[in-house]
Formats: C-alpha cells, sequence, structure tokens
C-alpha cells in the first residue's frame, strides 16, 4: 500500500458466505470486517484485497508486511501484538497470549479480561489473527473464524 492510499474496499466471499470488507487510510489498513452484504459505496480494487482472498482460497500468508494503522489503549496492543505472533495454522489459548504478552500476568483475571477486551476489540482480523485463539472470542465471527481455521489446517 501506498501512502495516498485510502479507502473502502470489499468483495463477497463465497468460502464465508460473506462480505470481507478492508479499510485503507494513508496506505495502512484501518480494518477488516466481514459483513453480511457488499457494502454499496466499497470498491472492489486492491492488492491487500486480493492477498487477503488469495488466503482464503489457501494460500498461506503472514500479512507482516501490511502496514497497520489501529487505535486501542496500550495493554490490548501489546495483547494484538502477541497474538499477531501466533503462527499460521497454529492455535493458541488465552491464558497463553496473556503469557505472551509483556506487562501482563496469565493469573490474573484482570490481565485476562484485558486480552479479552482486546480480542473483542481488534479492528484487524486475519492481519491480527484472532480466530487462534481458541477459547475466547475475537472480533472475527465464530462461523467465520471456524472457516479460517480450517483454511490453515
Amino acid at each position: 500500500m501506498d501512502d495516498t492510499d485510502t479507502g473502502v474496499y470489499a468483495r463477497e466471499s463465497d468460502r464465508l458466505g460473506r462480505a470481507v470488507e478492508l479499510g485503507v487510510a494513508g496506505g495502512r489498513a484501518l480494518s477488516v470486517s466481514f459483513p453480511e452484504s457488499l457494502p454499496p459505496d466499497a470498491g472492489s480494487d486492491h492488492p491487500t484485497l486480493d492477498r487477503l482472498f488469495a488466503y482464503l482460497d489457501g494460500e498461506e500468508d503472514s500479512f507482516s508486511d501490511v502496514t497497520l494503522a489501529i487505535t486501542v489503549p496500550t495493554e490490548q496492543r501489546r495483547v494484538l501484538d502477541a497474538v499477531g505472533n501466533v503462527p499460521y495454522g497454529d492455535t493458541v489459548t488465552l491464558e497463553l497470549v496473556v503469557r505472551m504478552t509483556s506487562g501482563l500476568d496469565h493469573e490474573a483475571d484482570a490481565d485476562l479480561e484485558t486480552a479479552r477486551e482486546a480480542l473483542r476489540a481488534n479492528p484487524v482480523p486475519i492481519f491480527v489473527p484472532d480466530h487462534r485463539v481458541t477459547d475466547a472470542t475475537g472480533a472475527t465471527p465464530p462461523d467465520v473464524a471456524e472457516t479460517l481455521r480450517g483454511i490453515e489446517s
């Protein structure tokens, strides 16, 4: 993505049974969502959207080179950074995510809740693969998360 790249892009995914929507500003990914229907004002031609659809077709991609522009509290950002380090095809528990997150204690209820909140608030599913956390709900809808795990297995 280049620095002037701004807009909303989306396409219908037969694999997911819904659309995949990508928000971009200043060449950075702001959001990924899975609306039930295609937004009428979204463009359909974007190289990162092409990569998302190649991933949905089974092509392995870490998306580690996609620049993200996400705004969440610092502790939540550290959780999302930890989730971003879970490799393609692997799954982890929420406890392991908290263990992987600097400054959080996996035995502290408040820190476990911070991690849960971060996953639910994740603005860029797939790029931050909350579907790889098996015992906590992320921003990825449950049916989509199950499909993504199936793609990666």
